[in-house]
């Protein structure tokens, strides 16, 4: 079983926490708010985007590399390359 599968709800939550954060910002925008409060909305979307890009980073290594249940050097190298695949992504 995936760990994201495995950690639906919590994962979700967190979306749906950010979902809120995003919506706090568009209706930051909306009302014209000063830029330092946009910024602020800003930043707190980025931190818990961030925050779950790194639980689910956590996850995958434990879950796809370091697992001690991973029994074959390819397997583990596979977890390895998706890794970073996804890093260099989101480093762009």
């Amino acid at each position: 079983m995936s760990h994201t599968i495995r950690e639906k709800s919590k994962l979700l939550g967190r979306v749906r926490r950010i979902r809120g954060q995003v919506e706090a910002l568009e209706r930051a925008l909306d009302a014209e708010k000063g830029c330092a409060e946009v910024l602020h909305q800003i930043a707190a979307v980025r931190g818990a985007i961030n925050g779950l890009m790194a639980e689910v980073i956590e996850d995958h290594i434990q879950t796809h590399i370091a697992s001690p249940e991973i029994a074959s050097a390819s397997q583990r190298r596979k977890g390895a390359d998706e890794l970073i695949d996804v890093v260099r992504a989101y480093l762009r």
